[in-house]
């Protein structure tokens, strides 16, 4: 059973939406891998859409539902999307950016996630002139042919801004069950164990999807919280005798600084498998949270692109303060130097590294990416760290640019690249600092055409007409002229150390 708010679908039921809407999909020329867009909240329909793609043997796109029309658009066309599945709320903000003749099959907005996003009634049902997903997906007969499996295809931003697309080759048998023992290490879900799953990361995000997914093919019971909020994640634990959730270290935060007689109002008992990552926590947060919880609270080290090699339990985060974990079934690590050396045990170099259960992947048209990724056949994502002698692996720094925030990937290049286009910006900067909450937050400096002057107020609302509100700095700072190497490059350390150098030392 899939619950969401006082909505209850069964496994049977939900099986037969997801054969009629494969049936849909073909009837749309949706085949050979042909790609679905999807830009849904985390919703029956999520699943449908996801798995009724998966049985035609074509990839779904999820798209975050932050993105403005440009940025979809982008995805879009640069998948080859075939389809685009979307809840109705989200269509005003992209609806001018999407391709004239591409099929567009629109989801009524629940009340549940209306109401946590504050979404007004008539923008929640299907706008008049729209496909209705429920309409459309109940005129088709279910598809009776052989279901086929497909991972779905995740943009993941690159350092100069523009997302691409990983697309996994097909898995063969051997994988799949391989992959299926690693996900019950990293996610402790596990078939047949009664096991009641709670989501409520976005599964636009690969952690959450997969994550969310696994618990579908198991048969777990599934409960989607529309948006997290900290005591109605405790509420929903009580009420649902959840076993399992996935969280994000800034959930942690939000979690903890709730008042203790709210803490201690929710029976917890039945949690056994709580599992993290997609950024940094904080050592004193991580243990008051196995304190608090009991060690139930797992970790994982990871990427889109890599998978999860990397994985350590409640007692060796104790044993291991400020480790991310070792490698794990069909994990490999390895921490190479600048010149491609091998580094020894507690030598600190690139993090290059690949879960073997999983298949290759390649970056959607752009294999030049792809090569400058790889060593010896793993994959780098910039970052920094070492290895101890029991192999456990120690992140020391990320990417040069990438910024973490709230366990969200957000990469300057591109919001540079939007503010430059404002008048009056001769140049920027834009980088990541201290948060308390998010772990980072994001900072641009400016500096400002000769008798211009501009305000934060401004350059924001310039942003946010043009990119997802969670990519517009919070921090704006105007200079006279922004330090600059030799090559005439902006000096960004320069800007940005001082930060995090005042954080170390408090």
């Amino acid at each position: 059973m899939i619950i969401s708010g006082e909505r209850r679908i069964s496994y049977p039921e939900i099986q037969e939406r997801i054969a009629r809407a494969a049936s849909g999909f073909r009837a749309l020329g949706v085949r050979d891998g042909a790609p679905v867009g999807l830009m849904l909240r985390n919703d029956f329909a999520f699943f449908e859409a996801s798995v009724a793609a998966a049985m035609l043997g074509s990839p779904v796109v999820p798209i975050n539902w932050h993105l403005k029309a440009d940025e979809v658009a982008y995805i879009l066309a640069d998948s080859g999307a075939q389809a685009l599945v979307c809840h109705a709320d989200l269509l005003p903000q992209i609806k001018e950016g999407l391709p004239k003749r591409l099929p567009l099959l629109v989801v009524e907005t629940p009340p549940e996630i209306a109401g946590a996003f504050g979404v007004p009634a008539e923008l929640a049902g299907v706008p008049d002139g729209y496909v209705n997903w429920d309409t459309w997906r109940s005129g088709f007969s279910p598809s009776r042919e052989a279901p086929g499996r497909a991972s779905p295809m995740f943009y993941t931003s690159g350092t100069t801004g523009r997302p691409k697309g990983v697309r996994r080759q097909p898995m063969l048998p051997e994988q799949m069950v391989a992959a299926e023992r690693v996900s019950a290490i990293t996610y402790g879900v596990k078939p047949n164990e009664n096991q009641i799953v709670l989501m409520n990361g976005p599964m636009y995000h690969s952690a959450p999807n997969s994550y969310g997914m696994l618990a579908f093919r198991h048969g777990c019971t599934i409960v989607l919280e529309p948006r997290f909020d900290p005591e109605d994640l405790l509420q929903l634990i009580e009420r649902h005798k959840v076993t399992h959730v996935h969280v994000v270290p800034t959930m942690f935060v939000r979690l903890l600084r709730l008042p203790d007689d709210v803490k201690s109002r929710y029976d917890l008992s039945s949690l056994r498998f709580v599992v993290h990552g997609a950024a940094p926590c904080p050592v004193p947060v991580k243990r008051a949270m196995i304190d608090w919880w009991g060690p139930v609270v797992h970790e994982y080290f990871g990427s889109t692109e890599t998978g999860i090699p990397i994985w350590h339990s409640a007692e060796e985060a104790l044993a291991k303060p400020g480790t991310v974990g070792r490698a794990i079934e069909g994990g490999i690590v390895k921490i190479f130097g600048p010149n491609g050396e091998p580094r020894g045990v507690n030598e600190i170099g690139e993090i290059f590294m690949r879960q073997t259960a999983l298949s290759d992947f390649d970056y959607h048209r752009k294999a030049e990416a792809r090569a400058e990724a790889g060593r010896e056949g793993l994959i780098s994502v910039g970052d920094v760290g070492y290895l101890d002698e029991d192999g456990y692996l120690f992140l020391c720094d990320r990417k040069r640019d990438m910024v973490i925030s709230g366990g969200v990937n957000i990469y300057p290049a591109e919001i540079e690249n939007t503010l430059i286009g404002m008048d009056g910006v001769h140049d920027c900067a834009v980088f990541g600092i201290p948060d308390d909450e998010y772990g980072e937050r994001l900072m641009a400096c400016i500096e400002q055409d000769a008798g211009v002057t501009l305000t934060p107020a401004a350059v924001q609302d310039y942003l946010r007409k043009r990119l997802a509100n969670f990519k517009v700095p919070k921090d704006i700072k105007f200079l006279d002229e922004l330090p600059r190497e030799a090559s005439g490059k902006i000096f960004k350390r320069k800007l940005r150390d001082p930060y995090w150098e005042s954080s170390a030392g408090a």
